[in-house]
């Protein structure tokens, strides 16, 4: 590297670094999980061609090959320890598996999209690290610019010291008020001698939330190159279009392409928009060497899993923000069991309700599993004002689901079978309110 000009570029666009980012752990495919390389672009993205790890224990080095110089911000999170590197949007453009074989402080990487305009690395570590160097070293001597991370071990005291303020374990809030958006206030003098324009009749129409589960750096379960995250979106994009070419559905995606959302978020969009309904699509699969199992599975929301595939799941689940290197608000359990019993009885009905229709109409179109209604606690699932389940299409890890998770005739049929389960759902609602009970 001799004769190469080190320096450091701060992050420009602060956003990346905003609370509102960081927020929950790693899903359940954080040891296994691999990214897929992205196709050649011309739009004028930094492309980033290489990744590796130098070091021991002791002093571990990451080393990114890019085709530009770009900036770079890297900051720690704690509870599980991790390093995060917010950067401009990048095509990544790696060898497949890469980043799931760690060395020295490095238990594994991730990275992706995390907001239009941004990427996103995050490493798990093996133990307490601080960063003792980042820097973007320029292209010199025939070797590209490449973006440098270096991490030495310290103990945990040491390791929380260099946490920002609010990332502080002991200094989180225990819950944090949602505050309302900001509306733009006009500076132009309305004028007064003007007809006042009709006011915009309100959409009455009930809002139906399509959540695609994982994105960005969380790839959900993976396997023989199929990622959930990919699969689920496919099947939810498919899912909007057909519900609204009805018009009888406002429709509200918590994601349309690959980025990130953290789980609470994903609530609280359902909740911002008074959603009559919270749908949140997903894949599963089983480890290798556990079996197999096969079919589609719909959770519904409880204090106590329903099995014990149930509670590994919902955990699974549940850890998916850490993948995405968000800032883990540990809420004490007495707090989690407070918001679980804040779910309305009503709430929780319709959400069965909806449950056993969807039940009903997806196992003429699609192969369910032996068990096919379970519940658990989900966070994805804890808005106590929206009626809401998890839908799991089916097995990744199966032959045979995952051929149907691919497939265009299948993805029509299945989405047809949900559309359904809703109509069913909506009218059967409106009717029970229209007689008062």
């Amino acid at each position: 590297m001799a004769g190469r000009a080190n320096h450091l570029v701060l992050l420009g666009f602060a956003p990346l670094c905003a609370a509102a980012f960081f927020c929950p752990p790693p899903s359940k495919a954080a040891a296994t999980e691999s990214q897929t390389p992205q196709p050649a672009v011309s739009t004028g993205i930094p492309i980033a061609s290489d990744a590796r790890l130098a070091g021991d224990g002791k002093q571990t080095r990451f080393i990114l090959d890019l085709n530009q110089a770009i900036s770079v911000h890297a900051f720690p999170l704690a509870d599980p320890y991790r390093i995060v590197v917010d950067i401009p949007q990048v095509s990544f453009h790696l060898a497949p598996g890469i980043g799931t074989a760690g060395r020295g402080l490095i238990k594994a990487f991730r990275y992706g999209l995390v907001m239009p305009g941004g990427s996103r690395i995050v490493f798990d570590l093996t133990a307490p690290a601080k960063i003792a160097h980042v820097s973007m070293l320029e292209a010199a001597n025939g070797q590209p610019p490449r973006l440098v991370l270096e991490l030495e071990e310290v103990d945990r005291t040491t390791f929380v010291q260099q946490l920002a303020s609010e990332n502080r374990p002991e200094l989180r809030p225990a819950i944090a008020e949602p505050r309302a958006p900001s509306l733009p206030v006009s500076t132009v003098p309305a004028k007064l001698d003007e007809p006042l324009a009709p006011p915009t009749p309100p959409d009455r129409r009930p809002v139906i939330v399509i959540d695609a589960g994982h994105g960005g750096p969380d790839n959900g379960t993976q396997w023989d190159g199929a990622s959930e995250k990919t699969l689920v979106l496919a099947f939810a994009l498919v899912l909007r279009d057909r519900i609204e070419k009805s018009g009888k559905y406002r429709v509200v995606m918590t994601r349309t392409d690959d980025t990130f959302i953290p789980l609470d978020d994903r609530v609280k969009i359902a909740r911002s928009q008074s959603a009559s309904l919270f749908v949140s699509i997903h894949a599963d699969a089983l480890p290798r060497r556990e079996g197999d199992a096969q079919g589609a599975t719909i959770y519904t929301l409880s204090d106590r899993a329903s099995d014990a595939e149930a509670e590994r799941l919902a955990e699974a689940e549940n850890k998916a923000d850490a993948i995405g290197g968000v800032n883990l608000t540990e809420e004490p359990t007495e707090v989690a069991d407070i918001l679980i019993d804040l779910a309305q009885r009503e709430t929780r009905a319709f959400s069965n309700r909806f449950a056993h229709l969807l039940m009903t109409e997806m196992k003429t179109a699609t192969r369910m599993h032996k068990n096919p209604l379970k519940s658990a606690g989900f966070r994805v699932l804890k808005a106590p004002d929206v009626p809401s389940v998890l839908v799991e299409l089916g097995y990744v890890s199966n032959k045979d689901d995952l051929e149907h998770l691919v497939s265009d005739n299948w993805r029509s049929r299945t989405v047809g079978s949900v559309a359904h389960a809703i109509d069913a759902f909506f009218a059967k609602r409106l009717a029970t309110a229209g007689n008062g009970n």
